[in-house]
């Protein structure tokens, strides 16, 4: 999994696999998931970061893990 922030084009992407993609859904105004051909999402791009995230601070990035509930 790889968070990629490209300042000049204003956008995250959020890479789930390896496998290319074969196919791109815009799902919300500038919210853009992409499949591959069998149908499995390989990543999710945001564009218009700074005004989705005025305060985000992309310099400092969390990674959470939820705990499983048995």
């Amino acid at each position: 999994m790889k968070l990629k922030v490209d300042r000049q084009a204003d956008a995250l992407y959020l890479m789930l696999s390896e496998a290319p993609a074969s196919r791109s859904e815009e799902v919300s105004p500038g919210i853009i998931v992409d499949y591959d051909d069998q149908d499995r999402v390989v990543g999710i791009e945001m564009l218009y970061l700074s005004r989705r995230a005025p305060d985000a601070n992309i310099q400092q990035l969390l990674f959470e893990t939820v705990p499983e509930v048995a």
